[in-house]
């Protein structure tokens, strides 16, 4: 996902194919703010039990609460700094677990640049940088915001030029649905958002199916 879009959130809800699903939120990013935490209960409590789990504070069984999930929804925030505190506590390995076991695995901005191998962050400055030490569940590179902040296109397009690897970039509204590590489609919640293929000298893009 590029930015938070309530169809497309509820379409990875409707991928779990449960009426209900359990939902794992990792708010780390963001630094387990309420406000956030808040929202996506706002947003999304109609249709999934939810239950934020948090890394600040004292830890409650944070690796058994995302592997009994049947989601895991990662909020945006600092992508860099979120990566370090889940290694601290083995939240990647619970993601690996999680995500072998069927999970479904979704987030937008950090939480869509954190699956990938790399992604192209602000977690170190106003600028944009390359982030090479993602997850890695995903082959390649990923970049948010591409209709949103002006500097993502030029700068990922440069990078990708210069040997950074290759991926795929998402406007705020578009969201890549991947099926273990296969391209199944891109949805979106606007008609004009699109995915995208960034690949050295190349862009191109990749239409969307609208989900309401």
């Amino acid at each position: 996902m590029g930015g938070l879009s309530e169809p497309v959130l509820r379409f990875a809800l409707s991928l779990t194919e449960k009426d209900h699903p359990r939902v794992a939120l990792l708010p780390t990013a963001g630094g387990d703010g309420d406000g956030g935490i808040v929202r996506m209960y706002e947003l999304l409590s109609a249709h999934a039990d939810i239950e934020a789990v948090r890394l600040f504070g004292v830890p409650d069984r944070p690796r058994d609460r995302i592997e009994a999930a049947d989601a895991v929804l990662v909020p945006g925030g600092n992508t860099a700094n979120m990566l370090a505190v889940w290694r601290v506590h083995g939240i990647d390995d619970a993601l690996g677990a999680a995500w072998r076991g069927g999970a479904v695995l979704a987030g937008w901005s950090a939480g869509a640049n954190c699956w990938f191998e790399s992604s192209v962050t602000d977690s170190y400055r106003p600028g944009l940088d390359p982030l090479h030490d993602g997850l890695g569940f995903l082959s390649g590179s990923f970049c948010p915001h591409y209709d949103s902040e002006e500097l993502r296109r030029p700068v990922y397009r440069e990078l990708v030029d210069a040997g950074f690897p290759a991926g795929y970039a998402a406007d705020d509204d578009a969201a890549f649905h991947f099926e273990g590590m296969e391209l199944l489609e891109v949805v979106v919640s606007q008609p004009a958002a699109n995915g995208y293929r960034v690949e050295p000298g190349a862009e191109t893009p990749i239409a969307g199916r609208l989900v309401t």
